[in-house]
């Protein structure tokens, strides 16, 4: 596997193209994601309860379709959420207007959108959009660059990613971009993430190898416990690469499930780094756990926590937060048995915790420094099992309050 420079439209088959319609108060913010060939398409949803207008037309086009599909409408600006019965009419004229531009079906056609709930989608405004936005396909590089900023509301950043694999002398691509820097927590967050891919695929083996995924990356990061109405994950594949076809046994299937995790985990983590107010990125790691079950439970409880959070922000050395969040993740602990462990990038590391119990008060001060970088790596050892796993997270800071307290001024 190797990264390269690129996003969505580096995989074969794949073209976009961003226009400015209008939803918000600058930049672009409208994208057509398609692939002309038709690709084999798999999708996760939010978990809320409450769901956004163009995620139950997307999962309904995606069932209706059997994960066959060609395009992807996109806005930013408007989530097009708690609109009731003209909220759906609305993401369905969308869809239909789409599907009518470029010649396919409107089962077709999957939608997403992003920006503040319960407003009406200013519905001329986004068709408007589309008929600007059509002609515009394009699979250059400039094309996925500008899908990636036009997806973005409170982010500082785009996120892209792309790999190449290499199986049996030929070689497939995937890319993707991601949006997402508030309400993002475990069972996707407040986040729209778009893969491409031109490995030769059908829609169930993708659907199985993007769960994979979306469990090793999305469902493992936390800016702030919130989850979202219009949380959308989906993944394409043109079978247009000359490698041979993936099943389910097998090679090729490992490096395409493998490849496919790395590039959610690079978004995911591009997400927290960018998350809203943020200023640092910490890595949770839990080993020894008695399941691969627990040990999620329990680095999801720890990067998730407001208070380890709060003390990563001020640099404020309080192992104590960290077993407590520990403690009510519900995974099997035995607080006798706990290690905890500092450590950078560059592989410096401290022992802090061991039997549950802080080895020395002057270690404090030394653990003061390791907060205090930009990115640092929590490991947590829960001296019961054999099972690992990793989660993200960010500090949670004044410009987190200030950001939200303004969100629709």
């Amino acid at each position: 596997m190797e990264w390269i420079d690129g996003g969505v439209t580096s995989p074969k088959g794949f073209r976009a193209s961003a226009v400015r319609a209008g939803l918000k108060k600058e930049g672009l913010d409208l994208v057509v994601l398609e692939c002309h060939s038709g690709a084999a398409s798999a999708g996760l949803f939010t978990s809320n309860a409450v769901k956004a207008a163009p995620v139950l037309v997307s999962i309904r086009n995606l069932k209706k379709s059997r994960g066959r599909t060609r395009a992807v409408v996109v806005n930013s600006g408007n989530a097009n959420a708690c609109n009731g019965s003209g909220g759906l009419e609305d993401a369905y004229e969308v869809a239909s207007k789409c599907a009518q531009s470029l010649g396919t079906s409107v089962w077709k056609v999957l939608l997403a959108s992003t920006g503040v709930i319960g407003r009406p989608l200013p519905l001329a405004k986004v068709l408007a959009g589309l008929e600007l936005a059509i002609p515009k396909l394009d699979s250059s590089r400039a094309a996925s660059k500008g899908a990636a900023q036009a997806i973005m509301t409170t982010d500082r950043v785009p996120k892209e990613a792309a790999v190449r694999v290499t199986h049996r002398n030929e070689f497939f691509v995937i890319g993707g971009m991601a949006k997402g820097v508030g309400m993002i927590h475990p069972n996707l967050a407040t986040m729209l993430c778009f893969l491409t891919t031109d490995a030769r695929i059908e829609p169930g083996l993708l659907a199985r190898a993007l769960r994979e995924a979306a469990d090793q990356s999305f469902n493992m990061i936390s800016v702030d416990r919130d989850t979202s109405t219009n949380d959308t994950l989906l993944a394409m594949a043109s079978g247009l690469s000359s490698s041979p076809p993936i099943r389910p046994k097998g090679q090729a299937f490992r490096l395409f499930r493998d490849a496919l995790a790395q590039v959610c985990v690079s978004l995911a983590k591009q997400m927290v780094r960018d998350g809203e107010g943020a200023t640092k990125l910490f890595e949770v790691e839990v080993s020894g756990a008695r399941s691969l079950s627990d040990a999620r439970l329990c680095a999801r409880s720890i990067a998730g926590s407001n208070l380890v959070k709060s003390a990563v922000f001020g640099c404020d050395p309080n192992w104590g937060r960290i077993l407590a969040a520990a403690g009510y993740s519900g995974a099997k602990i035995d607080q006798d048995a706990v290690k905890v462990a500092l450590e950078t990038p560059d592989g410096k590391s401290m022992e802090w915790v061991t039997g549950g119990q802080q080895i020395a008060e002057e270690r404090n001060e030394v653990a003061r420094k390791f907060l205090a970088e930009e990115s640092f790596k929590i490991k947590l050892d829960l001296g019961l099992g054999r099972f690992r796993a990793t989660a993200w997270g960010c500090d949670l800071t004044y410009d987190y309050v200030k950001v939200n307290s303004q969100y629709t001024t």
